[in-house]
């Protein structure tokens, strides 16, 4: 045998066993809010035409391949409590990997927790909530912190006097992780701790006690005992906590420190093992004489919590709209570079109806985000602020409870890559029912409703105006907002019907902004497919007249 033919056998024994050819690639490296048509259609349609510039560059910045990994990061490694230092003093640190901090300290420098309060006027609230889904798609998990931070300030305008001493640190774009008094920040944030084990979403149950320190009173100081169950953000420098005083159930201010430097004692017993929001830090929390400050009447917690709540279930809005702007954008990215029995599979009919279709619940999403983003920023007018009442809830609902489902279809195009640990999918699919459960899950949204509708009756007629606007543009429209109308007449059996209505509300008020606002081909497509007469079942199933090419061209991100 001589050389060459010893070559040839050895190259063909050691030869590599396959090319890497077919696949997809990162999809990284691409500006997420200029690939977004809807994002910036809406963003113009709903006032906040002068940030597009400022987004494209927030946008570039999110959308680099570095600052992506920097949300990989954060949920490969979770929080770590210490309850006492290595000498036995008790510390209560959560401990944070850098590239959370990285997260955090964009957030709160770009004011995704304080620039509607700091900088108000015409498209405030639609240009932060552009912000945050657009971090939010890069991760999730410190949106928590970010979100409470934001929604605490119209609880804690009740009580100016509170107001005054900590509102310029709370909307300060200042990120100081340490544990320190807050006296010595320049800027904080504020978790909140309602839920108790008993109560759940029944805060009226709640058994924490708070024992007024002198007269008592809003802005006056008390001591609180009591067993926290979930502490969302427990390394905050400040807490909203429900708690029971003389009075009856109130709202308090509880901060990590005392005014004298010396800790208050707030214990972190435990922090939460959660499947999804893993990178954010929840946590079981014992007070023990913990000193707080009553905000707003005693006696009146609920009423004067629920407006941090109300903006805290917007953002869930705005959040479970990026998951599915997430895993649509994912989905497409893929089945664009990827082909299977000779076509690519954004080319082949079966998948671009299931394309198609998670597009259309993506738009709808958003619309109906930023449609709310809009009317926030209005409230001044009454009509507005009806929307607002009734609309965040119905689209926490609505949005929050769609998002697990999509997720999960967007994930079935990636195929059996999609569910290995070391793609985006996992992380997406684990936080996607986060925010359906958080801020009440859709059995407590769903009779929020019905409450909206009971104390201010002035709501559901401004919520079938806002459909009006749309009238004659789609039949089906037409005809599913007059039965909607028909069946709020009917007032027998409302809180068990209560889930259907929500969900027609729902998919009314996204078919009326389409109608208006999206070009055709998406608007006729959603209305065929979401109010026909077949209803809405699996994703996939657009009717022959859906133009799926277009609707698949529009959404998928160019890289």
């Amino acid at each position: 045998m001589n050389a060459p033919e010893t070559m040839s056998k050895s190259t063909l024994f050691l030869a590599e066993t396959h090319e890497v050819v077919n696949v997809a690639r990162e999809l990284a490296d691409y500006n997420p809010y200029l690939e977004d048509a809807a994002l910036r259609e809406a963003v113009r349609r709903e006032g906040a035409a002068a940030d597009d510039e400022s987004l494209a560059g927030f946008g570039r910045m999110v959308g680099a391949a570095g600052y992506i990994e920097l949300g990989v990061a954060a949920n490969r490694h979770p929080p770590e409590l210490d309850t006492h230092d290595r000498f036995g003093n008790r510390v209560d640190l959560v401990r944070f990997h850098p590239a959370y901090h990285a997260l955090m300290t964009t957030a709160i420098e770009h004011g995704l927790h304080s620039s509607p309060w700091t900088e108000p006027g015409p498209g405030a609230h639609v240009a932060r909530a552009a912000r945050c889904y657009l971090h939010t798609q890069v991760e999730a998990g410190h949106g928590c912190p970010v979100t409470m931070t934001f929604a605490a300030v119209p609880s804690l305008r009740t009580t100016p006097e509170l107001a005054r001493l900590w509102e310029p640190r709370i909307t300060a774009r200042v990120y100081d992780p340490r544990n320190v008094p807050d006296a010595g920040k320049s800027g904080v944030t504020i978790g909140m701790a309602m839920t108790e084990k008993q109560g759940g979403s029944d805060v009226r149950a709640n058994t924490t006690r708070a024992t007024p320190i002198g007269p008592g009173g809003p802005g006056t100081p008390y001591e609180l005992v009591g067993h926290k169950y979930f502490v969302s953000a427990p390394m905050s420098d400040a807490f909203l906590v429900l708690a029971q005083a003389p009075g009856g159930l109130s709202c308090f201010l509880l901060p990590r420190w005392r005014p004298d430097g010396s800790r208050n004692p707030l214990q972190v017993l435990r922090l939460k093992r959660k499947m999804g929001n893993v990178s954010n830090a929840s946590s079981e929390t014992e007070l023990r004489g913990t000193l707080a400050w009553m905000v707003g009447e005693e006696g009146r917690g609920v009423r004067t919590i629920i407006e941090m709540v109300a903006m805290t279930r917007f953002d869930c809005m705005v959040g479970s709209a990026a998951g599915q702007r997430a895993a649509v954008a994912q989905a497409l990215h893929h089945c664009a570079l990827r082909s299977a029995f000779g076509r690519l599979l954004n080319r082949q009919p079966l998948m671009m109806n299931v394309l198609a279709d998670l597009v259309l619940e993506h738009e709808g999403s958003l619309a109906l985000a930023m449609r709310v983003a809009r009317a926030l920023d209005s409230r001044t007018e009454e009509r507005e602020d009806l929307l607002v009442r009734v609309l965040t809830t119905v689209g926490k609902y609505w949005i929050c409870k769609r998002t697990p489902g999509l997720t999960y279809e967007a994930m079935e195009c990636i195929g059996g890559s999609g569910v290995m640990e070391d793609g985006p999918f996992p992380r997406l699919f684990r936080e996607s029912p986060v925010n359906a459960i958080w801020e009440g899950s859709g059995n407590v949204q769903c009779l929020d409703v019905l409450r909206v509708l009971r104390k201010s009756p002035a709501a559901i007629g401004a919520f079938f105006a806002e459909l009006a606007l749309a009238r004659g543009g789609n039949a089906l429209l037409d005809r599913a907002a007059g039965a909607l109308q028909r069946d709020f007449a009917d007032q027998a059996d409302l809180e068990y019907r209560a889930r259907d209505l929500v969900d027609r509300m729902a998919l009314a008020l996204q078919a009326s902004l389409l109608v208006r606002h999206a070009p055709a081909f998406v608007a006729d497509a959603f209305c065929a497919s979401r109010l026909g007469s077949a209803g809405q079942h699996n994703f996939g199933v657009l009717d022959r007249a859906a133009d799926c090419a277009a609707i698949i061209g529009r959404a998928t991100p160019r890289v």
